[in-house]
């Protein structure tokens, strides 16, 4: 089943409105747990996850499947509403179309900032652009994991390949200062599913749909620190 689903119908150019700066946002915490697998596979065998799907609980899948309608409603509010920070700075970061082939980042530290589209209530605020934070891609051997290691909002969790243009992310949220998040599955609050895409040459975003505070769709984007 497609995650990913239609091009959202507005005009970006009605999106990217003149808007005031906002503030910045909100470590390592352990990965997903494993599912089982082969021998000579996962944990102590140098595999990779591959099946996502035997991981994500079905709240999450309920969100992932829904990610196209979080696009639609995201960016519709962020049109209507008034917002915080330069919206204009993000480019192709809230084009739904934007992703390109071989979506996995190599491992190393990188720059990340946090955009939120959308609100939960009847009103809030239609988009809010954070500063930049430290985020790093580590090689375990369970796979590619991704970290924020800054920040008052503090995901971390596994990338799963998934098809050509993306992959599957499974993590949980530390906040404040909580010293690090709770394994993926343990904590509805705080589990997340993600999609992670390509946008650039050196330029990925994790796209968040239907986050558990304030939005309607978080999007991270994350450019090499150096």
């Amino acid at each position: 089943m497609p995650i990913r689903t239609s091009i959202v119908a507005i005009s970006l150019a009605a999106l990217l409105a003149a808007c005031a700066t906002g503030p910045g946002p909100a470590v390592y915490p352990p990965g997903p747990p494993p599912p089982p697998a082969p021998p000579g596979e996962g944990p102590g065998g140098g595999g990779v996850l591959r099946d996502w799907r035997a991981i994500i609980t079905p709240r999450d899948r309920d969100r992932l499947d829904r990610l196209g309608a979080a696009w639609d409603r995201a960016l519709d509010q962020a049109r209507r509403s008034e917002g915080s920070g330069d919206l204009q700075s993000v480019g192709a970061l809230i084009n739904p179309d934007a992703a390109l082939d071989t979506p996995a980042p190599p491992p190393g530290r990188y720059r990340c900032r946090t955009v939120k589209l959308g609100h939960q209530g009847p009103s809030g605020l239609g988009f809010v652009v954070y500063g930049w934070f430290e985020c790093e891609i580590e090689r375990t051997p369970q796979g590619l994991r991704l970290i924020k290691t800054t920040g008052s909002q503090r995901p971390s969790g596994l990338l799963f390949p998934e098809d050509r243009e993306g992959m599957v992310f499974l993590g949980s949220l530390a906040l404040g200062d909580e010293p690090r998040a709770t394994s993926y599955g343990t904590n509805d609050e705080r589990d997340f599913a993600a999609r992670l895409e390509r946008i650039g040459r050196e330029r990925w975003r994790l796209v968040i749909p239907w986050p558990e505070y304030e939005s309607t769709l978080d999007l991270i984007e994350l450019v090499p620190a150096s």
